[in-house]
């Protein structure tokens, strides 16, 4: 992909959008792209936060290893998303590491540029607090289902999560693997859910494609 132009990048992004082209321009002189390979840590845990990223392409997670040596995918990350701004605003440390799920283009935007505009802009500043509260929004919802829902059901909300109906195909973006993480149960316990909505004619598996046979059925599933 060739390169960006991060002024023009960030006008797309809702946070930005109402700003004019000098404030842009500040913030904008303050970005940079990032390319990193498929595997690659975009930062480790532990690493100093200079500011925040957003995906122009491709897809990262966000995670960590247990001390029982096991990763624990927090978040998976796709194009126009972004991630980094709480701890920016701490100004501590990185709590998770991130990697390139596959081949990105990110553009990370330094801190310096950012906090002069959010001292000018007010709004900017609502809309950024808005954007960290939907996310600790998020994560409370993830404790919710962790410690409410069985897995079965937890499976069946990441189906749902994009409201399809009977007859839709789904394709997976990552793996299973990560998925299973994402979801806190295992890839073999993630495996024999889906085999048993499988059995009961509720999905259709054919590798990272799955139909959905009868939505009514997944979303009264109390597996």
């Amino acid at each position: 992909m060739h390169a960006i132009d991060p002024r023009r990048f960030l006008r797309q992004m809702p946070l930005f959008s109402s700003l004019g082209d000098e404030e842009l321009g500040a913030i904008a002189a303050g970005a940079s792209e990032v390319h990193v390979p498929r595997g690659r840590t975009v930062f480790e845990r532990g690493d100093p936060c200079h500011g925040f990223h957003s995906v122009v392409y491709g897809q990262v997670k966000l995670g960590f290893v247990s001390a029982q040596g096991q990763e624990k995918i927090v978040e998976i990350l796709g194009p126009g998303q972004s991630f980094g701004e709480a701890v920016m605003f701490m100004e501590k440390p990185y709590v998770v590491t991130a990697t390139a799920l596959e081949d990105c283009m990110l553009l990370h935007v330094g801190k310096k540029g950012l906090f002069e505009e959010l001292d000018r802009h007010p709004v900017l500043a609502r809309r950024m607090l808005a954007g960290i509260s939907r996310r600790m929004h998020g994560l409370i919802a993830d404790v919710e289902a962790y410690t409410l829902h069985t897995g079965g059901q937890r499976v069946v909300g990441y189906l749902l999560k994009d409201g399809p109906e009977s007859g839709d195909r789904l394709t997976l973006s990552v793996s299973k693997r990560a998925i299973a993480s994402r979801l806190n149960i295992t890839p073999e316990y993630f495996s024999r859910v889906l085999h048993a909505l499988s059995a009961r004619q509720l999905i259709r598996v054919e590798g990272r494609a799955i139909d959905i046979l009868d939505a009514g059925g997944l979303r009264s599933y109390q597996g």
